[in-house]
């Protein structure tokens, strides 16, 4: 069984900005501890700054489609302002920038795009990764006395299963590829006004890539974390299911970054969106270690 000391938070509730008073798009938000892993996601932060532009913008057959973050200064939980600026706003296309920050800081600088559907080619160029459904996998947040997740109130608010990999706090660990998988679903829906899934909260789940990285090094000593430098998302699909398999990928680590992207499908088959960052490797204890992860470890 699942044991959290606390109740599944609503991200939409969470992430619902306050507009100022006033001509320009200006907006108020207080972030909560429901989503940190040590600070809040930075996920979780992307998707924020994405409700104020969706406001902003008011039109909901403008959709997203793409976004960048760049996180300048850590963001805390706490009360955050957010700016939009409407760089370009065209027939089919809204494009935005977003700055969300505590006062006085660069905090997190955003560029999105917002575009209505049209007419075009339907190509399948990517093919599931094959793992097991939901049902068939491990529950990664099952409480076995020594399993970390249950310290991070992010793992609260979803429930997760190993599609790839192996449960790094247990004996079966070993080193593998710089690849894992994991399924994810709200364990509070997040859904649109039509019923799908909603676009923004592809986000937080998609920032989880570093566990790809804890994969390649395998067991031992050291210890790291991984704040992001950056998020990027495109979304492709729409769905109308829960659960969402982030298959995350590491390509290099080394000098204290790393990059990786990863692929979100639905558990029918359906490319939903992709996601890359740059991470910030923060050593915790330990000698970084060095390996060829493409080989056998």
């Amino acid at each position: 069984m699942t044991a959290f000391p606390w109740a599944p938070a609503d991200l939409a509730a969470d992430i619902a900005p306050v507009r100022v008073p006033g001509d320009a798009p200006r907006y108020t938000l207080s972030l909560p501890r429901h989503w940190d892993f040590l600070y809040p996601s930075g996920g979780v932060v992307t998707a924020a700054a994405l409700r104020a532009a969706e406001d902003a913008i008011g039109d909901p057959t403008l959709r997203l489609i793409s976004t960048s973050t760049i996180f300048c200064d850590p963001i805390q939980a706490g009360d955050v302002e957010i700016e939009v600026d409407l760089l370009r706003t065209g027939s089919a296309a809204v494009q935005v920038r977003v700055q969300l920050r505590f006062p006085g800081t660069a905090g997190a600088q955003l560029l999105a795009t917002f575009a209505r559907e049209r007419p075009g080619p339907d190509i399948v160029g990517a093919a599931m990764p094959d793992v097991p459904p939901p049902a068939a996998c491990i529950d990664l947040l099952a409480d076995d006395g020594k399993n970390p997740h249950l310290k991070a109130p992010f793992f609260a608010n979803v429930d997760v299963r190993l599609a790839r990999g192996t449960r790094f706090w247990t004996p079966e660990f070993v080193a593998g590829p710089a690849r894992y998988a994991r399924w994810f679903r709200y364990r509070r829906p997040q859904r649109d006004r039509a019923g799908r899934f909603d676009r923004l909260a592809y986000a937080p789940i998609a920032d989880t890539m570093p566990a790809a990285l804890t994969h390649a090094i395998g067991p031992g000593p050291y210890r790291f974390y991984a704040p992001s430098l950056d998020l990027t998302l495109h979304v492709v699909d729409d769905t109308d299911r829960e659960w969402i398999l982030v298959s995350a990928y590491v390509r290099r680590a080394r000098a204290g970054w790393a990059i990786g992207e990863a692929e979100l499908w639905d558990d029918a088959g359906r490319l939903v969106a992709f996601a890359s960052q740059a991470m910030y490797i923060r050593n915790i204890v330990g000698e970084p270690p060095v390996r060829d992860a493409t080989k056998p470890a």
